[in-house]
């Protein structure tokens, strides 16, 4: 079954969906959508330092995402800026940094659409390994993590005062993301990664009445997208990661329409009310 093309790209795809489905939520409840790009467009530096020093591809973008976590995290704390422009320079820089470092790379072909926008017909049996064994260890960090996590999406000087540690939740939770994205640029590309962990998240908002549904139903919104954009690639032939985003957007303005019967019933007894 794995010799199939198209299969090894539909398990790749539906495994990377379930992993950013949780954490695409932690991502819209704290607004952090701006940073998921800057994290993202981090990636190009990785790969031109994977290059440079010979070392594997997803190990060099994740070390390029956590280094830009942790710059952040340094620049957030000597308050001279605004976060938003702090994430405007990161973000910006870091991706003309990693092309100007491909440019002087003169003895070494890559191909910049391929990491832009991702290929994930072309995943091989490694490649899924990956992506089902990194995700494995992201969920488990999530699930481990979650009531702090949470608490201090909610309110992070409560969590702080309940012993929670909301500042070191805070850095797993960025490098959690800086392991999503390396496993994540083979398929969907440094451009699109934002968007797969963000519309499903968006989506499974409209429906959710509590923090664990909504992180459920991101994961199967974003399954359902990944099935839906491959077989429309197939179908029409075009850009397999583009068109995995555009069925995951189509979904969302589905979930745009009136409706009555599937609105969020929260309980203020249950103490799970959505951020």
């Amino acid at each position: 079954m794995l010799d199939d093309f198209f299969t090894r790209a539909l398990i790749a795809g539906i495994g990377l969906a379930v992993t950013t489905g949780p954490l695409g939520c932690f991502i819209v409840w704290r607004r952090m959508a701006y940073f998921g790009d800057t994290m993202a467009h981090s990636a190009l530096l990785g790969v031109a330092l994977a290059f440079l020093f010979e070392i594997n591809l997803t190990v060099g973008v994740f070390i390029a995402a956590a280094m830009v976590s942790g710059a952040l995290l340094v620049l957030q704390r000597r308050g001279a800026l605004s976060t938003d422009a702090l994430l405007g320079i990161l973000s910006h820089a870091t991706l003309a940094l990693g092309l100007v470092m491909v440019a002087f790379m003169t003895w070494v072909r890559i191909d910049l659409m391929g990491f832009l926008f991702g290929d994930i017909l072309a995943v091989s049996r490694l490649d899924i390994a990956l992506i089902y064994g990194g995700g494995a260890v992201v969920l488990a960090v999530i699930a481990w993590l979650w009531r702090p996590l949470l608490a201090a999406t909610v309110n992070e000087e409560l969590a702080r005062a309940e012993g929670m540690a909301p500042e070191r939740s805070r850095v797993v939770f960025m490098l959690l993301m800086a392991l999503v994205i390396a496993i994540a640029m083979k398929i969907v590309g440094i451009l699109l990664i934002t968007a797969l962990m963000i519309i499903p998240a968006a989506t499974a908002r409209r429906f959710a009445a509590t923090p664990e549904q909504m992180a459920l139903m991101a994961s199967g919104i974003g399954a359902v997208a990944v099935a839906g954009g491959l077989f429309g690639s197939l179908e029409f032939d075009t850009p397999s990661g583009p068109s995995i985003v555009v069925a995951a957007l189509a979904l969302f303005l589905v979930s745009l329409l009136p409706y009555s019967a599937f609105s969020r019933r929260g309980s203020a007894a249950d103490g799970n009310r959505m951020p």
